[in-house]
């Protein structure tokens, strides 16, 4: 019997039946395989449909010919053949064995012929289903689906293995972990802790979209965590780790690492606004200062900023996006200095500079508080409140 949530597949006239036709009369295998099955067993959405076949990429290509609405071969350098079908975006990719060599930032990719050897070589358990298609037979040899009944994230192969053959995966294992809110294996932390220096090989275009992904998700704060306790985190953003040792003397509750987890989650998941707070305060332990009035960490906007700027240029982030996170970290300060008063000049100045970004500023400010004195919180979210109030009557 076919589970209820599966039964979108037996649809005579839906795309996934009628594919399978056409490449079972070709002479073809074509299995619907990767997130489209595992978000069909958790009940997710089915509008992304993944295929894999032993059709070679030209052969799905003719296969396709005069079926699919369009096709598009931006993918078939990585056995990745594209198309559309009523409306219904699909991919179809020959099984692969694929690997990097020892110092490459590109894996190597090479063919199968086996549908087993293709879920042996994916990233995780619960990517590793596959429904055989058009008779609806899920092929599960490394128990995927008893993985996502206990929600966890572990790798078909050797965790060790699995890493090396693709270094990101263990970026992914986090990335996992904030998407679907499923916990790592032990087994695969630990390879993360012993391996992490890996990651370096990987193309730093391939990290920022894993982590761009990571931080849209609902709440990416205990991947964020996990991702800098395993030790990953020091070869692609080194600044993140170095703020737990940073105490911060208006969050003495938790160090700033953790206030900085805390306000991520806090706020929207857009990307811009999601990657200034999880930089807003990466200024700190450069200008770290201990005085007669204790810890300070004077213009750590500034300096924040500028090391904002560098890191995300590292990551081949759009210039767009470097500059409007930049911004935001170098502003995410000036609302507090409403309670030395504010004339309407100064208001007017502070909406100039915000810009298009006004509002994702005063979000972040808003949020930026995680003080365990709620008098404390209280006065903060009425001088902004009343900046607001100032903004809008002017």
């Amino acid at each position: 019997m076919i589970p209820e949530r599966l039964r979108f597949l037996v649809d005579t006239r839906g795309v996934p039946y009628r594919l399978a036709e056409v490449f079972v009369e070709a002479g073809y295998q074509l299995y619907l395989v990767g997130g489209s099955v595992r978000d069909a067993f958790l009940g997710g959405d089915n509008s992304d449909l993944d295929f894999t076949t032993d059709a070679r990429p030209e052969e799905i290509e003719a296969t396709l010919e005069g079926w699919a609405d369009s096709i598009h071969k931006v993918g078939a350098v990585f056995g990745t053949i594209g198309a559309v079908k009523d409306g219904t975006s699909i991919e179809i990719t020959t099984f692969r064995d694929e690997i990097y060599r020892d110092d490459s930032r590109k894996p190597k990719v090479t063919y199968s012929d086996s549908i087993e050897t293709d879920l042996e070589r994916r990233d995780f358990t619960v990517n590793a289903i596959a429904v055989k298609l058009p008779d609806v037979t899920v092929i599960d040899p490394h128990e995927g689906v008893a993985d996502l009944a206990a929600r966890k994230l572990r790798t078909p192969m050797n965790p060790e293995v699995s890493f090396s053959d693709d270094p990101l995966r263990m970026l992914r294992l986090f990335r996992f972990q904030a998407s679907i809110d499923f916990r790592p294996d032990e087994d695969a932390l630990e390879a993360v802790r012993s391996m992490g220096e890996r990651i370096e090989i990987v193309s730093a275009e391939r990290i920022r979209d894993e982590l761009s992904k990571m931080m849209v998700t609902e709440a990416p704060g205990d991947a964020l965590r996990a991702l800098v306790h395993s030790g990953l985190a020091e070869y692609f953003l080194p600044e993140l780790p170095a703020l737990g040792m940073e105490q911060d003397p208006h969050h003495r509750h938790k160090d700033v690492l953790e206030h900085t987890f805390a306000v991520v989650d806090k706020t929207s998941p857009d990307l811009v606004l999601r990657l200034a707070a999880l930089l807003h305060d990466i200024g700190k332990p450069a200008t770290k200062a201990v005085g007669p009035g204790g810890v300070s960490f004077h213009h750590h906007e500034v300096v924040g900023a500028r090391i904002a700027r560098k890191r995300m240029r590292a990551l081949r982030y759009p210039k767009n996006v470097v500059e409007d996170v930049a911004q935001l970290v170098f502003l995410h300060l000036r609302p507090h200095t409403l309670k030395m008063g504010w004339t309407d000049s100064a208001v007017r100045r502070y909406v100039r500079d915000a810009g298009d970004l006004l509002d994702s500023l005063n979000e972040l400010v808003r949020y930026d508080v995680t003080t365990a004195y709620p008098r404390r919180e209280r006065a903060i979210q009425r001088r902004i409140e009343e900046l607001e109030r100032r903004i809008e009557e002017l």
